[in-house]
């Protein structure tokens, strides 16, 4: 009995070593901590989770709010980490692509409509390009196919003594003189609030829509005006207040009237689609001074033809907008363009004017005029970034003067 209790002490011993064995390692191995690690690869991507051992007193690594995350201590890690580049801020500008499915239903049902009544005899039997011409191609195109000429006195039957007293005598390029950098201002909406007046000022001539006015909004939209392009409408059915408006008696007017498909100056002078002519000697006789040239009615329909070519859909068969054919005038008189929101800033709105309240979609999207097709245009066109777009609404075009074809 003896020999067993010594062996049940001897037993009871070396159980009790192990168990202080056990607990003095397992202290020491308290005095680290073990934490993980993500590590990605730069190459695939693939994340990999290590456990490391880290002994107390080994960097500033800590465990962050009990989880697997920590604060590396390496400078040089840190360092990249801060000076990563962020990521571009994504921004939605005019996509150049757009289709007419993407026009509101009940201007689908417009542009159908129009299609159909075909009020111009529009018979476009020239090509229709399914994949996109170079920008420097389309800018070769409209050097070459537009006709810039104002009507003079020797266009019949324009050539009479009675019209010499009205046309003006000097040609418009004399006029205006070698131009650098114009603005094309947009009446849109969107250029309320957009405090481009001082900008817009500092080109050397401004060109203007119809009745868009620059006193009381200054601040958006300058004001400078070295021309005003207007359509036979505005003088017509407004000619009282088109006559007696100040802001109509100075820079250099433009009148144009939407004309049957490439009809000659004869055709067009026997059926134009206001009967201005006679508002027009009216207000030349109030104001003969006045530089007020009439757009001959060719180049609306060669710039239509333009606008078809490189659309692979049908365009509406009615000219170009005003805000188009300001456009290709002031890329012919001057060395660069920039347009402001004739392609639509992060101000986007279905506001038609910026000195009116009437909202519809068509002012911006179209439904008589291309607009669509002719916004599609010009973005493809555009030499600036989509950043200018985006924040101005500002498209910068080159002068077709120095485009080499």
């Amino acid at each position: 009995m003896g020999h067993v209790k010594l062996f049940r002490k001897w037993i009871f011993g070396i159980i009790f070593f192990i168990l202080v064995l056990t607990v003095s390692l397992w202290k020491e191995t308290r005095k680290g901590t073990y934490i993980s690690i993500k590590i990605e690869s730069q190459t695939d991507h693939l994340q990999l989770w290590k456990w490391i051992k880290m002994k107390s007193g080994m960097g500033q690594n800590k465990i962050l709010n009990g989880t697997s995350k920590v604060t590396l201590s390496n400078k040089k890690s840190q360092a990249k980490y801060n000076n990563a580049e962020p990521k571009p801020k994504k921004i939605k500008v005019w996509n150049q692509y757009s289709s007419s499915q993407i026009l509101h239903p009940r201007l689908q049902i417009q542009r159908k409509n129009y299609l159909n009544i075909n009020k111009f005899h529009v018979k476009y039997t020239g090509p229709k390009n399914t994949v996109k011409l170079s920008p420097e191609k389309v800018f070769c195109q409209l050097r070459k196919q537009l006709d810039f000429r104002m009507i003079n006195t020797s266009d019949a039957p324009f050539n009479t003594a009675e019209w010499e007293t009205y046309l003006p005598k000097t040609n418009i390029s004399m006029e205006l003189g070698k131009l650098g950098r114009c603005a094309v201002v947009s009446s849109a909406g969107s250029i309320k609030h957009s405090h481009l007046g001082a900008e817009i000022d500092s080109h050397d001539a401004v060109l203007r829509f119809n009745g868009a006015p620059t006193k009381g909004f200054q601040e958006d939209v300058g004001e400078k005006t070295t021309i005003r392009l207007v359509n036979s409408q505005l003088i017509t059915v407004e000619e009282k207040s088109f006559v007696s408006d100040v802001q109509f008696s100075f820079g250099i007017i433009i009148l144009w009237d939407p004309a049957p498909y490439h009809a000659s100056i004869y055709e067009w002078f026997q059926k134009p689609d206001y009967p201005f002519f006679e508002s027009y000697k009216h207000y030349r006789k109030r104001h003969p001074k006045q530089p007020f040239y009439i757009l001959n009615p060719y180049m609306q329909w060669q710039l239509w033809d333009i606008l078809q070519e490189n659309s692979p859909e049908d365009i509406q068969p009615n000219p170009p907008s005003s805000g188009m054919l300001g456009i290709a005038l002031m890329m012919h008189f001057c060395d660069e363009v920039n347009v402001y929101e004739f392609l639509p800033s992060k101000r986007q709105t279905d506001r038609c004017h910026y000195y009116q309240s009437v909202l519809d979609q068509a002012c911006t999207m179209g439904a008589y005029h291309p607009q669509l097709f002719e916004k599609n245009m010009v973005k493809h066109l555009n030499q600036g970034t989509d950043e200018d777009i985006y924040n101005y609404g500002k498209v910068t075009l080159p002068g077709l003067r120095k485009v080499q074809c």
